[in-house]
């Protein structure tokens, strides 16, 4: 597949954008540790989808699975530390990295599909 021809390239950095404005959303910019996790993991994941968009690498290469590996960064920091007790950062971190993770998936289950046949 091209370059930035990918759905789940674009949704991964749509994905980041959300965590990244999280703070803004739920009024929770008191939450420093909470809101510093938000920016700095909602531009990963933005960098990871355009460095994977970019790539022309195939569907089992690291950089292209890249999204999914800063998506359970995101899950664990979410989930394990809870941003500091700022409930809604976290939920919405936590249900974009579980979001990212089906999007990587469809893509690498989209090779599959077309490669078996009955």
């Amino acid at each position: 597949m091209n370059a930035w021809k990918r759905w789940q390239d674009y949704a991964t950095m749509l994905f980041g954008v959300v965590v990244f404005i999280s703070p803004l959303v739920f009024s929770e910019t008191s939450h420093h540790t909470a809101t510093i996790g938000a920016y700095v993991l909602g531009v990963l994941l933005v960098v990871a989808g355009i460095v994977a968009a970019y790539t022309r690498e195939a569907r089992r290469s690291l950089i292209v699975n890249a999204p999914g590996l800063v998506a359970v960064l995101t899950f664990v920091a979410a989930i394990v530390l809870l941003f500091s007790g700022a409930t809604g950062i976290a939920l919405t971190a936590g249900l974009m990295a579980i979001l990212t993770v089906l999007a990587g998936a469809t893509l690498r289950m989209g090779g599959q599909a077309q490669t078996k046949s009955v």
